[in-house]
């Protein structure tokens, strides 16, 4: 388990690109967390530690964003409206982890059961201050490059 605790979402953001220098795909990283804490920050900064130069926006209505970097490519999901298992089909999460992509997932709290064995469960909570965040990270052994 590895914790930090950043104080605006421009911290939110450089963490979370030095973090994406450590991934290897295939992997999820499954973000958990309550509506404005930051999830859609964090994965801006893993695109921008992936090399990927498009700009990251919340997959909310699409459902799922694609970003390609020079070394990976990043599939941003929004699981907030998925209800089931065929709302889950339908997004396409298991086809893009066979790509072998990085799989960032919002609202994970809603697909907890269909997670593989590899995902790294990112908890973000509000610190003492309105933007302060305290971000837990766990299972990030498995995505981690040796």
């Amino acid at each position: 388990m590895q914790q930090i605790v950043t104080n605006s979402a421009q911290e939110t953001e450089a963490f979370a690109a030095q973090f994406a220098k450590t991934l290897r795909g295939p992997v999820v990283v499954a973000f958990f967390g309550g509506l404005g804490m930051g999830k859609t920050a964090f994965t801006r900064g893993l695109a921008k530690g992936l090399g990927i130069a498009q700009e990251v926006s919340s997959p909310t209505f699409a459902l799922v964003h694609e970003y390609h970097g020079d070394k990976h490519t990043l599939y941003h999901f929004d699981m907030y409206r998925v209800e089931s298992w065929d709302d889950l089909y339908a997004t396409g999460f298991f086809d893009f982890y066979e790509t072998g992509g990085i799989l960032a997932v919002e609202w994970s709290e809603n697909i907890e059961n269909a997670l593989p064995e590899r995902t790294i469960r990112v908890t973000i909570e509000r610190g003492e201050h309105d933007s302060q965040r305290i971000i837990t990270i766990r299972n990030s052994e498995f995505g981690i490059r040796n």
